[in-house]
């Protein structure tokens, strides 16, 4: 199936339903309405030139409005070039000039900056500026003006051709450099959609979605995938913590997806326990693994809805899932067991593999490859980095991982984050576990900084209060051991983020390893 109709398949349940609150621009959209109002905007696109599998991005704040676009993107048939406003500028002009993206929606507020990705991407040539007409740019009223329902001409649909036409080219984390894009054909996106729709729904008769996180980026899939069983989606601007907790009582909020960065934020907000939040059914944690330690406290605050996936932009969202049940249960039975991020879902299959793309023994440290129709086709014109990531017949994650007895999967570190000391392998994601544990810990973060001994000294950047040095290390050490547990600890206001929100460790390892060629030892 084709993006759209999943969101169809959520119209048909109830067309007269609620598809879309924006709280802040006072709009309430049916999902009758949404449908219609995706007929007229792929009909305008059409009109003015819009091709089968043209591509077009989305720019701005969230607004549903923006959400409503993006649906009728898909029912034209063309390809999603998620933008990341929170992207450096010329990172985003990279992008779009790499796919050669033709045409841009966006939100009057970025206008100044839609100049500058103007000039920057020639390919960039037809502008649709949603709330309203700036300068020779339409509005998106003004856009559909003159169109109806009935002027959308459906695009050719064969099945075996939509399998492999393109729902979205996807910008890579570009960590280590600039970003790729990683192409996404239908059956690999509804693959997603329903095994995240299947491990979400059913839990509610009346589902509703809080939607704080980009509608740009990763709460895009994750509100279609919702939508498809039919689910409200609440959208507010931006994420701020107390205005969430709030929202969830105020709309009895059944399913919402955060980062887990943005879950610490909630936690330690002084509106924690001001608010009922008895209606969550899932909460979801993805883009980055969750303190074992933080995802035990959210199941006492928020019930037993806290739940996790593991994937990544190549294989997204669903490739483990950790339900709410089972993480309701390990929370109080086997309380270890939440530093996993779940068992592998029906989807793809797994195997953890060496340098040498033979499969490690039970228990150990491999990195985490995956088969399966889920998976990323490969790179936008870019084969020899697609081979790359094809080594021995898997797709290579980047991830390190291990197994337990029990299949649950344990995201152990990034294989370039890994710190080697004295010839010993330290994961930094274990030692981060380990010191989020204490209670006076809101976050750290882990790299390793030069030593002339050792080659590298696991070093540690911690936000909280009331500790010592010393007494981080010897937690650490109690709970990891003398090499694992971190030689120096720096107390920090905060850890710097990359644009998606993951700790940007190359920023921090800047700070150490200064010009040098390599940020090893």
């Amino acid at each position: 199936m084709r993006a759209i109709d999943y969101f169809d398949r959520g119209h048909d349940r109830d067309p007269a339903r609620t598809a879309i609150i924006d709280v802040d621009a006072g709009l309430s959209l049916s999902f009758a309405e949404v449908k219609a109002l995706t007929e007229r905007i792929a009909a305008a696109l059409q009109r003015n030139g819009f091709a089968n599998q043209d591509m077009l991005g989305l720019y701005g704040p969230n607004d549903g409005m923006l959400l409503v676009v993006l649906l009728a993107l898909w029912r034209a048939n063309g390809q999603w070039i998620p933008v990341n406003t929170r992207n450096a500028l010329d990172a985003n002009a990279g992008f779009l000039s790499y796919v050669r993206c033709k045409w841009l929606v966006y939100h009057s507020s970025k206008a100044d900056e839609v100049a500058q990705l103007r000039a920057a991407c020639p390919h960039l040539t037809r502008f649709v500026c949603l709330d309203r007409a700036m300068g020779d740019d339409p509005s998106l009223a003004d856009f559909i003006a003159d169109v109806t329902p009935a002027d959308f001409v459906e695009p050719p649909i064969n099945e075996w051709a939509n399998k492999d036409e393109l729902v979205g080219v996807f910008a890579t984390g570009g960590t280590t450099g600039p970003s790729k894009g990683a192409e996404m054909p239908n059956l690999a996106w509804g693959t997603m959609i329903e095994t995240a729709s299947d491990a979400m729904g059913g839990r509610t008769d009346d589902p509703i979605a809080l939607v704080p996180a980009p509608i740009t980026h990763a709460a895009g899939p994750i509100a279609l995938a919702t939508m498809s069983f039919g689910a409200t989606q609440v959208i507010l601007p931006g994420f701020d913590a107390e205005r969430v907790l709030a929202t969830i009582e105020q709309y009895r909020i059944s399913h919402m997806y955060l980062p887990p960065t943005a879950l610490y934020q909630c936690l330690s907000s002084p509106a924690i326990g001001a608010h009922d939040y008895s209606s969550l059914r899932i909460f979801l944690l993805a883009g980055s693994p969750c303190s074992p330690e933080k995802l035990r406290q959210a199941v006492g605050v928020f019930g037993p809805a806290m739940c996790q996936s593991y994937g990544q932009v190549e294989c997204p969202m669903i490739v483990a899932w950790f339900p709410p049940e089972d993480v309701a249960r390990c929370a109080l039975q086997a309380p270890e067991k939440l530093a996993a991020c779940g068992r592998i879902s029906r989807s793809v299959q797994v195997a953890l593999l060496d340098d040498e793309g033979n499969k490690v023994p039970l228990g150990e440290a491999g990195e985490i490859c995956v088969r399966g129709v889920m998976v990323t086709r490969g790179y936008f014109e870019k084969p020899a980095e697609t081979a790359e990531i094809r080594k021995f017949g898997w797709h290579h994650t980047g991830d390190v991982g291990r197994f337990d007895a029990d299949g649950y999967l344990y995201i152990v570190d990034r294989k370039k984050d890994m710190v080697v000391t004295g010839g010993f392998n330290v994961y930094t994601a274990e030692v981060e576990g380990a010191i989020t544990e204490m209670p006076s810990v809101r976050e750290c973060a882990v790299i390793g900084i030069p030593h002339e001994k050792w080659g590298e000294a696991v070093h540690a950047l911690v936000v909280g209060s009331g500790l010592t040095e010393a007494e981080v290390i010897a937690h650490a050490k109690a709970r990891l051991g003398g090499v694992k547990a971190p030689k120096s600890v720096e107390f920090v206001p905060e850890i710097p983020r990359t644009a998606a929100g993951k700790m940007d460790k190359k920023a921090l390892k800047a700070r150490y390893w200064g010009d040098a060629a390599r940020m090893v030892n």
